[in-house]
């Protein structure tokens, strides 16, 4: 996955990379990075949270409800519980960061 430019990595990107280091046809990379990301967006649907081993957790959080405030006029808003997703690097993944491999 060597890009030289600091832009995103997409799901092409993946799929281009499994094509090239593990040797899959594009067509079968490709499928095979769509299943993982489903299986993954599935499990989260459910209410499950999804860990990879030495990258990290997307973990799944119930927010209450809560007044908020407008800046601009001061005037108080509720805003409605949810579920939100977060993501924690692991340790192992924050130490890759900060060395820049």
């Amino acid at each position: 996955m060597d890009k030289p430019d600091a832009g995103t990595l997409t799901r092409a990107d993946l799929a281009e990379s499994l094509h090239r280091e593990v040797g899959l046809s594009r067509a079968d990379a490709a499928r095979l990075v769509e299943q993982i990301l489903g299986h993954m967006c599935e499990s989260l649907s459910k209410g499950e949270n999804v860990k990879i081993s030495g990258f990290g957790s997307f973990i799944l959080r119930d927010k209450g409800e809560r007044v908020g405030r407008n800046p601009k006029t001061g005037v108080e808003v509720p805003i409605a519980p949810r579920r939100v997703l977060t993501f924690r690097a692991s340790q192992m993944m924050r130490d890759r960061i900060v060395a820049g491999d």
